[in-house]
């Protein structure tokens, strides 16, 4: 049996590869970039082959890296966005663009054409329970009956629909015409099969929608694999492709967040499990719970057991745009420009400095909402819009950095409102972060402050990765449980503690916060259409 893992993380605009070794050291880590295609407003589209190709990249440059042999890797996983790749019966790629041809096959997770398909979609039922009340256009089965009413042709010639992970796995596994069974993590939380695995596949939910046939044309398996179960092994092609050999075991997909949370309680005492959260910040923020209590609670989605760690059940909460959103900042002030990683770490340097000199309260008047790609929680509404109070005419840098840091805060405060409104969220004592958002100290340090509880971070490691690595190692036997393969990765990590007197001066922020959401919802009144 080989020495190493490897651990492929594709998020929004790129693939994320790393080697580890049976003890969690991450020896090596590449990032290969995708394109995100935006056709029209609301619509992200990309070419599943480009995501493949940008996996191949990331593994063989971190497998270089890492200066590891082949042979020795014993496992590797993948973890992904939720977003939907559709093929053919033969498994060729089918378009899902809705003017114009263009070479994309998958709707990005972010994709949101799909808004009146998932109100349809929200009946009294009780699986509907179990996403909060509410399915999000974010999930498959609001964008699978979009694509059913708005690309026929597409629909009638679909003989595969996937979870973005489980295209992944079929990929590594040989490319099966009939896709293969399928993981867990994304068919219990984006698909509504039944929470625990093995999960049922919910055909009479599907009928009552208007999906009767989607089982067919999605070719979807009676029943869900569990997440820590391996998917097979490496097929010829990938062996080639990856630069892997015959005997490293395929483990069964991750939906991304997941994964995230995974790697992060790496190391933590799993006693307390329930008093802990899970904090995976990038493009969107997941806010992830475990407990051996299965809890159901509007503007949630969960639980689902198993979907991440075996043997616990797992709810999700979060936002639709967090880097996102800082990247919007950016992107439209005159100041502003490309949102590169450097440009992000030269605005927080900025802002750094000047709140070391004028307080958190640098920036005010500016006040945010941010919900500019609308909102997953407390209320579940992909129509949700942002708002900005305090404008000026400021051009400057100094101004985009004061925007940024508004923005910031806001993101924390709603954070803390989505803590507040959990079922468990009393009991919660302290978040485990990672994701972009973890690496600048500024921001840990505001997230601990406006919620009031510490923050653990990983030091010299990707959590989501690492959680990564986990389940491929389970799934190839490589650990006995999780409990075995968290005592052997512990990773170094430190914690980020509340200070009283910023926790204060943040007071005034997340009452400002919660009077804005007030006005705008007084605001929508006033503009709803009459008549």
């Amino acid at each position: 049996m080989g020495e190493f893992i490897v651990a492929v993380d594709v998020g929004t605009a790129s693939a994320r590869a790393g080697v580890f070794t049976l003890d969690g050291r991450q020896l090596a880590r590449a990032v290969s970039p995708m394109r995100v295609l935006q056709p029209q407003a609301g619509h992200y589209e990309q070419v599943s082959d480009e995501i493949w190709q940008a996996v191949i990249e990331s593994v063989r440059a971190a497998l270089r890296d890492a200066q590891v042999d082949a042979a020795e890797v014993a496992a590797i996983g993948f973890d992904a966005t939720c977003s939907l790749v559709v093929r053919d019966g033969e498994g060729r790629p089918l378009p899902v663009t809705a003017a114009g041809a263009t070479q994309a096959d998958t709707l990005l997770w972010m994709d949101h054409r799909a808004n009146s398909e998932a109100e349809e979609c929200s009946i009294d039922d009780p699986l509907v329970t179990r996403f909060g009340g509410k399915l999000s256009p974010e999930m498959q089965v609001p964008k699978l009956l979009w694509l059913k009413r708005h690309l026929p042709e597409t629909w009638a010639g679909m003989g595969l629909a996937f979870d973005l992970c489980d295209y992944l796995t079929w990929c590594a596994t040989g490319r099966e015409t009939d896709g293969g069974s399928r993981s867990h993590s994304p068919l219990s939380s984006k698909w509504a099969y039944e929470p625990a695995a093995p999960g049922a596949r919910p055909d009479d939910f599907y009928a009552r929608i208007g999906l009767s046939d989607l089982a067919e044309r999605a070719g979807l398996p009676a029943t869900s694999r569990p997440s820590s179960e391996a998917a097979g092994r490496l097929c010829a092609a990938a062996q080639q492709e990856l630069g892997l050999g015959p005997d490293c075991v395929v483990a069964s997909g991750l939906i991304d967040g997941y994964a995230g949370a995974i790697g992060v309680f790496c190391g933590a005492d799993l006693a307390t499990l329930e008093r802990k959260a899970a904090l995976v910040a990038g493009t969107s923020t997941c806010l992830v719970t475990f407990s051996e209590r299965e809890f159901n609670h509007p503007g949630c989605w969960g639980g689902f057991r198993d979907a991440g760690l075996p043997g616990h059940w797992l709810m999700e909460a979060g936002q639709s745009a967090s880097g996102a959103l800082l990247d919007h900042v950016i992107r439209t002030h005159p100041a502003g420009g490309a949102p590169t990683r450097e440009k992000h770490l030269q605005l927080l340097d900025h802002i750094a400095a000047r709140v070391a000199e004028m307080g958190v309260g640098y920036g005010l008047p500016l006040a945010l909402l941010p919900d500019f790609h609308g909102s997953r929680s407390p209320v579940p509404d992909p129509t949700q819009t942002g708002l900005i109070t305090g404008l000026t005419l400021d051009t400057s840098f100094d101004g985009l950095a004061q925007l940024y840091w508004r923005a910031c805060i806001a993101l924390a405060c709603n954070i803390r409102q989505i803590l507040e409104h959990l079922p468990q969220g009393g009991e919660i004592e302290s978040l485990f972060m990672t994701g972009g958002f973890a690496g600048h100290p500024l921001i840990p340090q505001l997230y601990a402050d406006v919620t009031g509880r510490a923050l653990r971070l990983h030091e010299g490691r990707d959590a989501v990765l690492l959680g990564t690595a986990v389940n491929a190692g389970l799934a190839a036997g490589l650990y006995l449980d999780f409990a075995d393969a968290s005592g052997r990765m512990k990773p170094a990590t430190k914690t980020v503690e509340p200070r009283p007197e910023a926790a204060r001066a943040h007071e005034r922020d997340y009452a400002v916060f919660l009077t804005l959401q007030r006005q705008r919802a007084e605001l929508a009144a006033l503009l709803r259409p009459r008549g």
